[in-house]
């Protein structure tokens, strides 16, 4: 399955954290996460950008209601903060640990500015990041807006598929292996967890899928 959501399976950490370049790494360090740890919140200043060296990084805002909406999670490989290096002074969203062992690498901006300016790979590669985060979140409006909550749940099951899936060689089922709850992928497709479990249900009577909290198998018969 091809995804507009997908960074072309790259891990950021290993092309773009500043203690591969000889003239920062003596100096540059790692900072480490507890669960539920919080690397910046909402109104904090964007002065950093985060590459996740290890774990999982559950990026999030409150709505008017206080009630936390998940954007997404991310994992090993992954960066984030990274409207900082387009001029944002205050973060709009908060970053969590979501694993015991989270280790980031934080980059201030004026280094990744730097490393911008002194690398034109480094740059592009940058850019085309952001890019593609902004034809995700094109793609999530455009099924909020014009889909279903079904479809939409299995357009996301698809995404999740390229993302966290496998195939399994002896039935040729999608095996799907993921960090998200319910309730995060309620939030990530705009409904109600109680409509998600309805859904998942409805799925799996159909024989589209089998799940439980942390595999999605999407049946052969039904890919």
């Amino acid at each position: 399955m091809n995804s507009i959501w997908i960074f072309e399976n790259v891990n950021l950490f290993n092309l773009l954290c500043p203690h591969k370049f000889k003239k920062y790494k003596a100096c540059h360090t790692f900072d480490a996460y507890q669960k539920s740890d919080y690397i910046y919140f909402e109104e904090d200043a964007a002065n950093k950008v985060y590459l996740i060296e290890n774990g999982k990084v559950k990026i999030g805002y409150y709505n008017e209601e206080g009630t936390e909406v998940v954007k997404a999670i991310l994992s090993k490989g992954e960066l984030f903060g990274e409207k900082a290096i387009l001029g944002e002074e205050k973060r709009d969203e908060f970053a969590q640990s979501i694993d015991n062992k989270t280790t980031i690498c934080p980059v201030a901006v004026p280094t990744m500015h730097e490393l911008m300016r002194d690398n034109k790979t480094f740059s592009l590669r940058i850019y085309k990041f952001i890019g593609l985060k902004f034809k995700k979140l094109e793609r999530r409006l455009q099924l909020l807006l014009f889909k279903d909550s079904k479809t939409r749940l299995k357009e996301f099951l698809e995404e999740l598929c390229a993302d966290y899936g496998y195939d399994c060689d002896k039935t040729g089922d999608h095996i799907i292996n993921h960090p998200y709850t319910q309730k995060d992928i309620a939030s990530l497709i705009g409904t109600s967890r109680p409509t998600i479990n309805i859904l998942l249900n409805e799925l799996k009577e159909e024989n589209y899928l089998e799940f439980n909290r942390k595999e999605i198998r999407i049946l052969k018969k039904s890919a």
